[in-house]
């Protein structure tokens, strides 16, 4: 192991040190080169407005069984295309395609995708500027657009 300087007129030395070693740090690379914002395709923000192209189903992952409610959102700020899970109990009941719906991060680690539906990062909270919790406990009824 490499012996830290010491002495009066040490701080130089430990500061280009420090800045040297921490772009070994992979947390501090891709926060310093904005690699998440690059990759995102909600481009850094916390929920985004889309489109819905289709509703699927995806099979979860081992040792669970059952078909997860997904659908295909189409984001308007910039065109891509993302997979997003309908949570709740019949929620795929009041999405439909043509619909607009807002989707958020579904808080997985890292940003990645959460429990066992594989590959799904973001999940549905509002069909039609309504509250998706809302009309699953009956509160709402889904309004025409």
């Amino acid at each position: 192991m490499v012996k830290k300087t010491q002495g009066i007129n040490a701080a130089k030395k430990l500061i280009s040190r420090r800045s040297k070693f921490r772009w070994k740090n992979i947390k501090y690379k891709r926060k310093i080169m904005n690699l998440k914002k690059k990759s995102d395709p909600l481009e850094g923000s916390s929920q985004a407005s889309g489109i819905v192209l289709e509703k699927t189903q995806v099979e979860a992952k081992q040792p669970h069984s059952g078909l997860r409610k997904c659908c295909k959102v189409q984001l308007i700020k910039n065109g891509k295309q993302v997979a997003a899970y309908l949570p709740g109990d019949g929620a795929s009941k009041f999405v439909d395609e043509h619909d607009e719906v807002i989707i958020e991060c579904i808080g997985g680690a890292k940003g990645r995708a959460k429990g066992d539906i594989p590959g799904i990062r973001w999940q549905v909270i509002k069909v039609n500027d309504q509250s998706l919790p809302a009309l699953l406990s009956g509160r709402l009824e889904k309004a025409r657009k």
